[in-house]
């Protein structure tokens, strides 16, 4: 937010520099980003008064005004219509620098001849000067200025450009930042008193206000305005506007954007005339009606956003933007004046969901405090009065239903010093607090009761109150001391680091990470299932989702994450690898929801991949199942593959994940069903790992072992098994004897040549030993104790 000097000086009498001012507000948390001196080129220009004009002798479109500087009368040459006589403009000697008002490049003045005219200086329009964008007119200043005083003494300014935290809506104002600077200066505030002329007529006669939604609109305040004339602004309003960088429009739009400027109370001005029946009614909009915006833009609204309507239709979309039928026009008479307060959350769903965003989102958003609208009211209605004429109805309607009576906070120093680890005394914390604004009685020779003040909306609890206290006595009056103990140990998270390694192994097996939101639907979740099946247990539902998307906290990963590759599938044909590692909300009875660490990773191809080497197959359950014993076994476990039934795969390509017995993850191709109801199609697999529960078993030191010394004896078997054993089964028996290294098998069959209900494992089989060379009677030995063991348990034979 930019803001004007001068306009702070017309409420608090400043003397410091820039500098000072902008190192102040930024320790006391509002950070000032930069400043811009306007005036500071202006050397050479004066205010001046035009004594007269004539017409120049050789051109009908050209003038000759006499300029008085105080010291000397200038003539010069001026192309601009709207002179006359007795006004005030700023007046550029030979050599000031100025902005060409068509390349619009910094250029110093020289005397020229026009026409056989020669002209010794300049009529400045605002653009020469670098104020805005006008060229067509000269800028006429207002009739108090004092002639031949330098117009950086008159005009000058310093523009500070604020960062404002969310936080604090109030200081998105100019009285905001003056009572920031008032607080830590010690320098009081001075404002004019509000008042203005009322007709005798009450404005209950004239209009009626009726809020059906109170919960998205606490307080709506108006009042009425007629017999105004609309008409462009004068120059110090304008001046005040661009300073903000705000484009002037006209008298009655301007005070409005003034006032928000300097109240930071967003209000709107409805053509009076066009408001039908008479009656204003805030209410949700009805389905499948559709606003004209001042952008000319025809936007359909949902019922969840909330409209300013009359008896007929929607006049506004409250706190974002108003309604094309009911804008002021140049010929319009009477004005209703608009100040409210609306729901912060309603407001952003509004805005982002229409994309439209404006001066008065932005406040609204912050949670502007309801008791701003009356004070705002009155002071856009004098000004309305003084610029455009005309007369306010009596009195103004106030409708505030959801008014919340303040509560006074107590802070002690006790408090105080806990959180601070400083010592403050009662009467410091009190004058901290009364700079800001706060209402404090003494509540005990330790603690005061302080009430918040009517344009603070973020102040709510103890700890509020010692940050304003830490802010107004300066963070740099806390000392530095040494601390009491030494610092604890750093105690790694497991679980943090297992997220490390997890993501370094798939990154580069060429998977690519994506973060979702903690937040899904019903819809989305069910579409997980390839059996119609209610949610056990249904996920945890949000008190106030902002959109119906985003109703329940995740209990899985998978839905968001199809949900992405279903998004990436419409852009790439090839190979897509994605996995997120992240908390899942499972539900708990009568207390906070557990929140595991959840790995969850899908591969999905649509045709076999091409790269330099060839080509490489569809992905499949043994090509995963070959990633997923890659990545545990990086991170130092060892699983076995159990039968599962999850409704989300296949029933013939699926496993439980399984350590000591116990489950911690599953894999599995994903069921046609899911896929249809996802849109994806292709070969597509998804495996997914509990790390908390993995946590105890991949926690650990490595463990040095040495490059065997010793050769190692390879030998291959096949054996003929029942269909129903498992390769697990006969891998778990091999591996149990100390002279086996390593267990792979390489083919499996069934057919003509093996009996009916029977199946062929081959296996390769490694031995080798730590400390000598194994002679081939060893391992004909251990072989046949294996082979042995095998018929004994799985009644296995050696196939011949």
């Amino acid at each position: 937010m930019k803001v004007s000097l001068n306009w702070l000086k017309s409420y608090i009498d400043i003397k410091l520099p820039p500098a000072e001012i902008a190192d102040k507000l930024t320790m006391a948390g509002t950070e000032v980003k930069g400043w811009q001196v306007i005036g500071e080129s202006w050397e050479g220009i004066f205010v001046g008064e035009i004594k007269s004009i004539k017409p120049h002798p050789d051109s009908g479109h050209l003038y000759l005004p006499t300029v008085n500087i105080g010291t000397a009368e200038q003539t010069v040459v001026c192309g601009a219509q709207n002179l006359k006589a007795g006004d005030k403009v700023a007046f550029a000697c030979v050599g000031a620098e100025l902005i060409d008002g068509d390349s619009g490049k910094t250029v110093r003045l020289r005397a020229a001849k026009i026409r056989g005219v020669v002209s010794q200086g300049m009529v400045c329009s605002e653009k020469e000067l670098g104020l805005s964008d006008s060229h067509e007119e000269i800028m006429i200043l207002p009739a108090g200025a004092s002639v031949g005083t330098p117009l950086a003494d008159y005009m000058g300014d310093v523009i500070f450009d604020l960062d404002i935290t969310p936080n604090r809506p109030d200081c998105l104002s100019v009285i905001g930042i003056a009572r920031e600077l008032s607080a830590l200066t010690g320098k009081p505030l001075h404002f004019d008193e509000i008042s203005y002329k009322e007709s005798s007529q009450p404005i209950e006669k004239q209009v009626e206000i009726e809020i059906k939604d109170p919960d998205l609109c606490p307080r709506y305040s108006a009042s009425l305005i007629a017999g105004i004339k609309v008409a462009p602004s004068p120059s110090w309003l304008k001046q005040r506007l661009l300073a903000c960088g705000m484009r002037p429009i006209n008298n009655i739009v301007d005070v409005t954007n003034y006032v928000m400027m300097e109240y930071g109370e967003p209000l709107h001005a409805f053509s009076y005339e066009q408001v039908r029946g008479k009656k204003v009614i805030v209410r949700r909009a009805k389905k499948g009606e559709v606003i004209e915006t001042l952008d000319g833009v025809k936007r359909p609204l949902s019922h969840d956003m909330l409209v300013i309507a009359d008896s007929e239709r929607a006049m506004a979309i409250a706190g974002v933007m108003g309604g094309a039928d009911t804008e002021v026009e140049p010929d319009t008479t009477a004005i209703l004046l608009e100040a409210a307060s609306f729901n912060p959350a309603n407001i952003y769903y509004t805005g982002s969901t229409l994309n439209l965003p404006s001066e008065a989102r932005m406040r609204f958003e912050r949670g502007i405090a309801p008791d701003l609208t009356v004070p705002a009211l009155k002071r856009a209605t004098q000004l309305i009065t003084q610029l455009a004429g005309g007369e306010a109805a009596k009195g103004f309607t106030d409708e505030y239903p959801g008014k919340i009576e303040q509560k006074p906070i107590s802070v002690s120093t006790d408090e105080v010093k806990d959180l601070l680890g400083v010592e403050f005394s009662l009467k410091q914390i009190t004058e901290a607090l009364v700079s800001l604004g706060f209402d404090c009685k003494k509540a005990s020779d330790s603690s005061v009761s302080a009430t918040c003040p009517y344009w603070r909306s973020d102040i709510n609890q103890t700890v509020d109150l010692i940050e304003e206290v830490a802010r107004i006595i300066g963070y740099d009056k806390i000392p530095a001391v040494m601390l009491s103990h030494p610092l604890p140990k750093h105690q790694p998270s497991p679980v943090l680091s297992l997220k490390r390694k997890a993501t370094l192994a798939l990154t580069g097996y060429g998977f690519q990470e994506v973060i979702t939101y903690s937040l899904t639907s019903l819809e989305l979740l069910n579409r997980l299932s390839a059996e119609p099946t209610k949610l056990k247990p249904m996920p945890l539902k949000m008190t106030n989702p902002m959109t119906v998307d985003q109703e329940y906290l995740r209990p899985n990963l998978r839905a968001n994450l199809l949900a992405a590759l279903e998004a990436n599938r419409r852009h790439e044909d090839g190979v897509i690898r994605l996995f997120e590692l992240g908390k899942v909300y499972l539900p708990r009875a009568n207390n906070l929801p557990d929140e595991p660490e959840i790995l969850c990773a899908v591969e999905s191809a649509l045709e076999s991949e091409k790269w330099w080497q060839g080509e490489r197959a569809l992905p499949d359950f043994f090509a995963v199942k070959g990633i997923v014993e890659s990545l545990l076994g990086r991170l130092g476990v060892e699983v076995t593959f159990e039968p599962s039934r999850d409704l989300s795969f296949h029933p013939a390509e699926q496993a439980a994940i399984t350590v000591d017995g116990k489950s911690i993850g599953v894999i599995g191709r994903l069921h046609p069903k899911v896929l249809d109801a996802f849109e994806i199609s292709g070969s597509t697999y998804l495996f997914e790992i509990n790390l908390s529960l993995l946590t105890p078993y991949a926690v650990g030191h490595n463990v040095f072992q040495p490059i065997p010394r010793f050769p190692s004896v390879v030998r291959d078997i096949a054996l003929i098994v029942d269909s129903g054993v498992t390769h697990q089964q006969v891998q778990a028996i091999i591996t149990a004897f100390p002279l086996v290294k390593q267990v792979g098998i390489f083919d499996v069959y069934v057919g003509n040549q093996v009996p009916e209900g029977k199946k062929s494992l081959a296996y390769r089989i490694t031995f080798q030993s730590p400390d000598h060379t194994l002679t081939d009677e060893a391992v004909d030995k251990v072989l046949k104790q294996i082979l042995d063991k095998l018929s004994k348990e799985l009644g296995a034979t050696l196939r011949t």
